[in-house]
């Protein structure tokens, strides 16, 4: 686990452990099924064991770990059956913020997932699966937050927190050498207002890469 050492006078203790710890779970910074103690979050995060109790306990609740009847808190470790499940739920709600953003998608968005796709080239060319991770999230987020759907979102990156640990796993196996083609039929979607086209490009794109993981 890569240490981060909260900032001073950035809000509660346990808020910033819990932020940069999901942070952590949600770029593929951790591998899947990995055991995190108390002990080793809180020194990790340079703070008490109050705080990172309190951490673990909201990212329990959100499914980005998972706690044993025992108390041992691990990272998922996700079966066939529950990636298919997180992809169903992808390409439902995804599809469907897209849809929603596309009427407020005016060309500085346009313009800025074009930046950010650009990012997504240059994490490829660096093989940094967990910069690839950030800036996939980040072109799919940019675009959603347009939706104007603050609660579909908010369980759309619950889906994603679940699926964090995972996706390094997808990026190895992906092999890729140029960032994902349906990020420019997304593109081109929203340029031409053509939702349909929006849709089937999001839900190809957010569940493609999954089903390779049940292989």
């Amino acid at each position: 686990m890569i240490p981060v050492r909260p900032a001073a006078g950035s809000g509660a203790a346990h808020d910033r452990v819990f932020r940069a710890l999901r942070a952590q779970i949600l770029h593929g910074h951790i591998d899947p099924g990995i055991t995190l103690t108390l002990r080793g979050i809180a020194r990790d995060h340079d703070v008490s064991m109050t705080p990172a109790r309190e951490a673990v306990r909201r990212l329990v609740s959100e499914g980005a770990l998972s706690m044993s009847a025992t108390g041992r808190v691990t990272t998922p470790a996700l079966t066939n059956e529950r990636i298919e499940e997180l992809a169903t739920l992808r390409a439902l709600l995804e599809p469907e913020l897209a849809s929603r953003a596309l009427p407020r998608a005016h060309f500085a968005l346009i313009d800025r997932l074009e930046a950010i796709n650009a990012g997504v080239s240059q994490m490829v060319a660096r093989h940094d699966a967990s910069g690839y991770i950030r800036m996939n999230l980040e072109f799919h987020r940019t675009l959603y937050l347009r939706a104007q759907a603050p609660a579909i979102l908010a369980m759309t990156e619950t889906v994603w927190l679940q699926l964090g640990p995972t996706m390094r796993a997808l990026y190895g196996r992906l092999n890729r050498t140029s960032p994902p083609v349906d990020h420019r039929h997304i593109i081109a979607a929203l340029r031409a207002g053509d939702e349909p086209g929006l849709r089937l490009a999001v839900r190809s794109d957010v569940t493609k890469g999954l089903r390779l993981l049940k292989a």
